[in-house]
């Protein structure tokens, strides 16, 4: 027995809400108004020109297809021309998303989409085959395998690079700031995804909360974290590359930190699409708090930095999220397992704005990379001047020697964020930096 699809999934690939929807006829309108009949002419004609195409297709095409492969056709046509995140799922690709769905999988670990046409990684999941291999945010896919990825959908892509555990894929991407394309040949293996990670900076009364996507349990986790760190100085939350998921603990985890105000809100065509969500809880809602973005933040992941940056409870920092503000449903036809997924709704921020193909900008922007180092540049030190204590520095130079010889490479806490390590993240040295300073400004 399958599980139940939780309601309101909000990833890059969408918010998922299972619905059946029966077979109405086409031409059946029992509304009344006064143009009921232009509108019924209109919808006819459009509907015989449709049909007069299904049939030269059939009849003409150079190969011979049966009605059922037209339609389907046709209808994967008109979804994808609607929006990139709209779809048509049949029995196979709607069988892989419950499977996804339940949190175990066969593949690489990485959220793709298309942007600008082009197959996009939007993020690998830490601690995946894509993430050890080396794929980035930001990537375009050109083959998987020997095929090109060039009018492919989203569904076909991801169908490729799904598999057997222990198989192998190629993957050929283009990068920004390479000249030529770059090839992976990646191991594909079973997918969990471990959503919160933890940690305390060293020397540092901050705690580090690494959200890898939004799963169902993400708001807890985060919350039992609090209580095992209760005398902090700051939280640095690091949603970098979380393509998303669960809309409902998007707004729980943003809930923790904010005690009122509303958090998102979606609209759409239909008011039963309308939603607002308000913060009601509150569980940390005065130490100074930094949020990390990159291009790979998408959906769940942009609500909260947006919400949190609105609500001005934090300070953004990293670079442009990747901008996907749009409310999918799958609609499961009939009793089949084939689906339509469609775009139903937008979602907006508390300040009533969209992050719909612009993301969400941060407050201070800072380019991923190490924090410079000027340890091999030219300077002139008391050292060098003439008279320098030669002496003092022979003893310290004497102890160092001894000091390093002497001793052994410490096993790393896994639970510490080293001074070391904070130097090879310049983005999340700059945060633990703004924290210090609010903690000054404060007492002040």
């Amino acid at each position: 027995m399958k599980k139940k699809i939780k309601p309101f999934i909000l990833g890059f690939f969408a918010t998922i809400v299972i619905i059946s929807v029966f077979t109405n006829s086409l031409l059946a309108d029992n509304r009344t108004n006064d143009n009921s009949t232009a509108k019924g002419e209109s919808r006819i004609e459009s509907l015989t020109k449709y049909k007069k195409v299904l049939d030269i297709v059939e009849n003409a095409y150079v190969d011979d297809l049966t009605l059922e492969e037209i339609v389907k056709k046709s209808i994967e046509g008109l979804l994808i021309n609607l929006d990139a995140h709209s779809g048509y799922l049949d029995e196979k690709q709607y069988d892989e998303m419950l499977i996804q769905m339940e949190g175990e999988f066969g593949g690489l670990g990485i959220t793709i989409g298309l942007k600008d046409g082009a197959i996009t990684i939007i993020a690998p999941t830490e601690g995946t085959p894509a993430d050890i291999a080396g794929l980035q945010s930001g990537d375009v896919i050109l083959k998987i395998d020997d095929k090109s990825t060039i009018g492919m959908t989203l569904d076909e892509a991801v169908s490729l690079m799904r598999g057997e555990p222990k198989t192998a894929v190629k993957i050929t991407i283009v990068r920004k700031g390479e000249n030529s394309p770059l090839s992976f040949d990646i191991v594909r293996d079973i997918i969990k995804i471990k959503s919160v990670y933890t940690k305390i900076i060293e020397g540092e009364k901050i705690l580090y909360i690494r959200v890898t996507s939004f799963d169902q349990n993400v708001a807890e986790q985060t919350e039992e974290a609090l209580k095992k760190h209760k005398n902090i100085n700051g939280v640095i939350l690091d949603i970098r590359n979380n393509p998303g998921g669960l809309l409902d603990q998007a707004v729980k985890l943003t809930d923790i930190f904010v005690d009122s105000g509303i958090i998102v809100s979606q609209k759409g065509r239909n008011p039963e699409e309308d939603e607002i969500y308000k913060a009601k809880k509150g569980m940390l809602t005065t130490v100074p708090m930094v949020v990390l973005v990159n291009g790979g933040s998408a959906s769940a992941s942009e609500i909260v930095s947006g919400a949190l940056q609105d609500l001005k409870r934090a300070v953004i920092v990293g670079e442009n999220t990747f901008g996907k503000g749009s409310v999918q449903k799958i609609i499961k036809l009939n009793d089949s397992s084939e689906a339509v997924r469609i775009t139903v709704a937008r979602y907006y921020l508390p300040s009533g704005r969209t992050i719909q193909a612009v993301g969400v900008q941060p407050d201070i922007l800072v380019h991923a990379g190490a924090v410079p180092n000027n340890e091999n540049e030219f300077s002139i030190k008391e050292s060098d001047l003439k008279k320098h204590l030669e002496n003092e520095l022979s003893k310290i130079n004497t102890t160092n020697t001894a000091k390093s010889s002497n001793a052994t490479a410490p096993k790393k806490n896994e639970s510490i964020i080293s001074q070391e390590d904070l130097f090879k993240d310049l983005q999340l040295k700059s945060a633990v930096d703004i924290i210090k300073v609010l903690n000054i400004t404060a007492k002040k």
